[in-house]
């Protein structure tokens, strides 16, 4: 368990969190972690936080992809846009469950000025060669955030693939240059990697802070907040 964890932003400011979208729909749309997610942010939202959320696709996006491939050999530009959509389709569904408190719109730029006085911004994949994770970061850019936390399905970055590798050992804290070379150089549609290597670099050149915790473990989330010890990987 990670011991130097900090307050990664105080309330009144705005923290971007990526969801995965397999926490959204691991097979059938998971209505207990949605539950326990809205339960969760609207409490910090009353201790004066504010978010933006952007889905991510998930195992879904992949199901799409590689049927589509099946049928019909697709381009990566074509292969990213069934994943952009999948996550839109995410997104919409996070949107009407913060419906009350949330901007009306789901966000599909990450980098065009937002007017709101409400608390919750709900984004989605913008545009074919990257994840979310990268439009993630460019909205931390955008709003001038330097914290962005990962919520997916593992509780640590492991310095090699934990399923082949039964030594895989857990990492609690790494730096940009560190973690980029235990990922792939390149995107690739439907890429299963920790945080997504074109975000990496663009969150390295900000010397933005990411927080990868389990999603499935929300009081990870909660501590990572509060700025007292976590289960997760801090990358800065």
């Amino acid at each position: 368990m990670n011991s130097d964890a900090r307050l990664p932003a105080q309330a009144g400011k705005r923290v971007i969190v990526s969801v995965g979208g397999s926490l959204i729909v691991p097979d059938a749309i998971d209505t207990e972690f949605l539950s326990n997610f809205k339960a969760l942010v609207l409490d910090k939202v009353q201790e004066g936080y504010s978010f933006s959320i952007i889905a991510g696709g998930g195992k879904v996006c992949r199901r799409y992809q590689e049927a589509a491939d099946k049928v019909t050999p697709l381009s990566r530009q074509d292969l990213d846009w069934l994943g952009i959509h999948v996550t839109r389709l995410n997104a919409h569904l996070l949107r009407a469950i913060f419906v009350e408190e949330a901007y009306p719109h789901v966000i599909k730029n990450p980098t065009a000025d937002i007017e709101t006085d409400k608390p919750i911004i709900i984004a989605a994949g913008w545009q074919p060669g990257c994840s979310t994770d990268y439009d993630a970061v460019l909205m931390a850019k955008n709003l001038g955030a330097m914290h962005l936390v990962n919520l997916s399905n593992i509780d640590y970055v492991y310095d090699s693939d934990p399923k082949k590798n039964p030594n895989a050992k857990k990492i609690e804290k790494i730096t940009w240059a560190e973690f980029r070379k235990i990922i792939p150089e390149e995107w690739d549609p439907g890429l299963s990697s920790p945080f997504d290597p074109i975000a990496a670099k663009e969150a390295e050149t900000l010397g933005l802070e990411v927080a990868i915790i389990n999603g499935m473990k929300l009081g990870e989330f909660a501590n990572y907040l509060a700025g007292k010890p976590f289960i997760g990987t801090v990358i800065s």
